[in-house]
């Protein structure tokens, strides 16, 4: 299972790459989100997939899964969420001044591609 999150993980990582290297802005945005759900995976599968062991340690278990990964990427996944929507929110204020998400007319310069 972790060589096909391995797999799922390069994809992700592949894309959010190609997206973030466009000139659109909202393909930038997107590719930052792609970048994070890719990290989540990474360290979900880092912190260990298999087992039928619930987090939760209470008396006489000797078998328990680790909670803190778990608990990361709940809290990555909030950061994420609030980042990606004050993101959108200066995006569609550049876009509202400017009448476009080209990065090279954002940033000043005249090539038209």
């Amino acid at each position: 299972m972790e060589f096909v999150m391995a797999i799922v993980i390069g994809i992700l990582f592949m894309a959010a790459v190609y997206l973030i290297l466009s000139r659109s802005l909202l393909k930038v945005i997107l590719g930052t989100g792609l970048l994070s759900h890719g990290a989540h995976l990474l360290i979900l599968t880092m912190g260990g997939l298999g087992g039928s062991s619930p987090p939760v340690l209470a008396d006489g278990v000797t078998d328990y899964a680790d909670p803190l990964p778990q608990a990361l990427i709940l809290t990555a996944i909030v950061i994420s969420f609030g980042v990606t929507a004050v993101i959108l929110v200066l995006a569609y204020r550049a876009y509202a001044v400017h009448k476009t998400d080209n990065m090279n007319l954002l940033k000043g310069n005249d090539e038209h591609d």
